[in-house]
């Protein structure tokens, strides 16, 4: 490892091309960017995997079922090292999440396009070599699979290396958020690696040792991996026949598509049927003011912070942003976005999970593998609609704090103002001591006009709230 990170610095610094700090653990290629295009270098070494896979028939049944990222073949002179074999640019992604922002169903349905891009590989004479919850992404609002380095030719008696991984990343996690709690998802950004299976076992409830799929691959893997952690290599790689490896994938399969979360219950699922307090008229005075200024705005790529349904991401899109990030931290809003997302066959709105108070920090090595919130921006347009008074509030943020990091992450902000008279405001401060001297409109004003200039102003009728578009400083 050293060494490859020694050469690929030297060919950084002598080609000024950017290796992506999460792609240095596969020997057989790496991503890099030039031009601010991210390219994938197929390495010598993976030569024969990658031409069994494009010959095949695999690539393109894959590609053409959608559950794999496309991608066209440069001129080899376009290779970052001179052991490159190939140089492929797959299809831009708008961006890129992790387990951890991912809803139930979207982990759910990552892990059922790998095994079902696992169970065709095998048909074509190819296995997936590895099962990483981050070689999927939302591509046009679906899960795909983005690592093309994932397959290796299949040889018969060979085991399943990726099976305890997909275990891991997806099983496990599965199976805390359904049986346990959804928040447990939660668990994915402290083990990067996927929740460790001794822990998930302890952590189910007992009564699952007796549910087949669960008690035989995660309890029953549990403890075989206890029994045989010091044993030998010989003994950890005992022959897998194609009938058991088939079996094995059939199994996952039922295991995963068994796992149910039903989204309800939780603070914010129901707030636009039940929890608003605009009324009719003033929700649709709301809609009519911001669809006015998004589409005044025309961003390209947007982010909806506190989207509940995606009630106003839908307006976005509507308004033509070519993608539309719909954050939010409760784990039902998310989840039914998502549904709703595949249900219409959207494919600009990408649903995640998000505490806006304690937002995705950057880990894994040198903290730089899994990147932070903060650095997938900036976007040309965030909207912060009904979100300042629970970060003021209810989170004791200072609106100079807000506006400082709202302008880090857009270049352009359409923000909902929630005056103390609103009655959501006052809930807020029901049960708290009113110490919010500074929580005033013109305060408000005067601290946003430091970071944005702004544009435009309006009341929402039917209410006390006001639309506010900010654009950049000059």
């Amino acid at each position: 490892m050293p060494d490859i990170g020694a050469r690929r610095q030297r060919m950084t610094e002598a080609t000024e091309v950017i290796v992506d700090p999460a792609s240095f653990r596969d020997p057989c290629g790496f991503i890099f960017e030039r031009d601010q295009c991210k390219l994938r270098q197929v390495n010598e070494c993976y030569a024969a995997h990658y031409d069994h896979l494009m010959a095949s028939g695999l690539y393109d049944e894959l590609v053409g079922a959608g559950l794999l990222i496309p991608h066209d073949e440069l001129p080899l002179d376009e290779r970052a090292t001179e052991d490159g074999y190939k140089v492929l640019r797959p299809a831009q992604l708008p961006l890129v999440s992790y387990p951890y922002e991912w809803s139930f169903s979207q982990l759910r349905d990552a892990a059922l396009v790998t095994l079902e891009i696992a169970r065709r590989a095998l048909a074509k004479g190819m296995m997936l070599k590895d099962a990483s919850a981050y070689n999927v992404q939302l591509f046009r609002g679906r899960p795909v699979l983005i690592d093309t380095l994932s397959f290796q030719r299949y040889q018969q008696g060979q085991p399943w290396a990726a099976y305890r991984q997909f275990c891991q990343h997806f099983l496990a996690p599965l199976a805390l958020m359904s049986r346990i709690d959804v928040r447990l998802n939660q668990l994915l950004r402290i083990h990067l690696d996927g929740v460790p299976l001794d822990l998930a076992s302890r952590l189910l409830p007992w009564r699952t040792k007796f549910n087949l799929p669960l008690g035989l691959h995660i309890h029953a893997h549990s403890r075989i991996q206890r029994r045989h952690a010091q044993a030998t290599a010989a003994k950890k790689t005992a022959a897998l026949s194609r009938r058991n490896f088939e079996a094995i994938i059939a199994g996952l399969q039922s295991a995963v598509a068994g796992l149910r979360w039903n989204a309800s219950g939780t603070e914010w699922a129901d707030y636009y049927a039940t929890g608003h307090n605009y009324g009719a008229d003033g929700l649709e005075a709301k809609e009519s003011v911001v669809r006015k200024l998004i589409c005044r705005v025309a961003p390209g790529r947007v982010w909806d912070l506190g989207a509940n349904n995606g009630r106003f991401s839908q307006i976005a899109a509507e308004c033509g942003a070519e993608t539309v990030v719909a954050w939010d931290i409760d784990p039902a809003c998310v989840e039914n976005n998502y549904r709703q997302v595949i249900a219409s066959r959207n494919t600009v709105i990408h649903p995640l999970l998000l505490d806006l108070a304690n937002p995705t920090p950057g880990v894994g090595w040198a903290n730089r593998e899994r990147s932070s919130f903060a650095e997938r921006g900036p976007v040309d347009l965030t909207l912060a609609l009904g979100l300042v008074h629970h970060l003021a509030i209810a989170n004791n943020s200072p609106l100079q704090h807000i506006a400082a990091y709202l302008a880090a992450l857009t270049k352009s902000l359409i923000l909902e103002w929630v005056p103390k008279e609103d009655s959501q405001v006052q809930r807020l401060l029901a049960s708290r001591e009113d110490i919010f001297p500074d929580y005033s409109q013109r305060h408000f004003e005067d601290v946003f006009r430091r970071y944005f200039n702004l544009q435009h102003s309006a009341p929402i009728s039917e209410t006390k709230r006001t639309a506010y578009w900010f654009g950049p400083l000059e």
